[in-house]
């Protein structure tokens, strides 16, 4: 017999703006929600736990532990939530607009400090034949590095809303999980929700006419349930993702190739940046480590 109460269920946060948000329970059934200063702001992802506040009025009455959170860095290096509770996050980059340098190790390196499971997502595929006039983007980083990122464990997938490939190689990697769509503004993630999900707009309505409230889905960070079990989040598109502030050592951990030497170094407090008896750069020389990743950390400890 469950011994949940019923007057304080408890479901996930499909989507939370404002002062307010739609929480949605095992069963299905969609409630709308207000939050309550003194428990905090729950984010997307969140399993919260909620009460009624008058006849059709439920409020937030508690956020249950996170499992994790995916996290970017504001204007000052601080750490702003995103969303939580995730398996995996699917970095997006596209040919149009081209990714600034070392936008993905950003990525990369963040999915790996908070625990969670990167796939690197290189939508319209089709800009990148030869055929469509972008040859020098092709053969460019990081798009000339797939084979690299591959070698060093990454999964990568092409993926097309428009032409071949489709988004056939990207769909089974998320049955069964909860993942999270990120990348810069224009790189079509709209269109691949669009694409995974085919009720897409009924869900949209729902979560508005749950709130009775536009949702504006190219701003809000908005959980979807994908059709074969799963779910999508999709979050609004950056110009630029900046990491917050790490040491040295954090940021090392997000790059798995340095991970055997790093504990070799000659110095404990060694920052893999040119001194003496570094064991990174030493593995870099020997051709253990690609010296691109070594200068990309290089250039994100400078700016940190």
């Amino acid at each position: 017999m469950s011994t949940m109460d019923p007057t304080r269920p408890e479901g996930v946060m499909r989507v939370a703006y404002g002062g307010q948000g739609v929480v949605q329970r095992e069963d299905g059934e969609r409630l709308p929600c207000r939050f309550r200063r003194s428990v905090g702001r729950p984010c997307c992802g969140d399993r919260v736990r909620l009460e009624r506040a008058g006849a059709d009025d439920w409020v937030v009455a508690e956020i249950l532990p996170r499992r994790n959170e995916f996290v970017r860095g504001d204007g000052r290096q601080r750490r702003q939530v995103i969303a939580c509770n995730l398996d995996q996050v699917l970095v997006v980059i596209a040919p149009e607009p081209r990714p600034s340098r070392d936008l993905v190790e950003r990525y990369l390196v963040a999915v790996h400090s908070l625990g969670m499971q990167p796939v690197l997502v290189i939508n319209k595929a089709e800009l990148l034949d030869a055929s469509a006039g972008l040859t020098d983007t092709a053969q460019s980083p990081p798009f000339s590095r797939v084979a690299e990122y591959r070698r060093l464990g990454y999964t990568v997938v092409h993926t097309s809303t428009r032409a071949a490939p489709g988004t056939d190689a990207l769909a089974p990697l998320l049955h069964g999980s909860t993942s999270i769509l990120v990348g810069q503004s224009g790189v079509g993630k709209s269109s691949l929700v669009n694409r995974l999900i085919p009720d897409l707009d009924l869900q949209t309505g729902e979560l508005s006419r749950a709130t009775g409230k536009g949702t504006h889905t190219t701003t809000t960070t908005i959980l979807y349930e994908l059709p074969d079990g799963g779910a999508l989040i999709d979050s609004p598109g950056v110009w630029e993702y900046g990491l917050w502030a790490m040491s040295a050592r954090e940021l090392a951990a997000g790059f798995p190739e340095f991970w055997p030497y790093v504990g070799q170094c000659r110095f404990n407090d060694c920052r893999h940046h040119g001194e003496p008896g570094c064991a990174v750069d030493a593995a870099m020389g020997e051709g253990a480590i690609p010296e691109w990743r070594l200068s990309a950390y290089r250039r994100l400890l400078e700016q940190a």
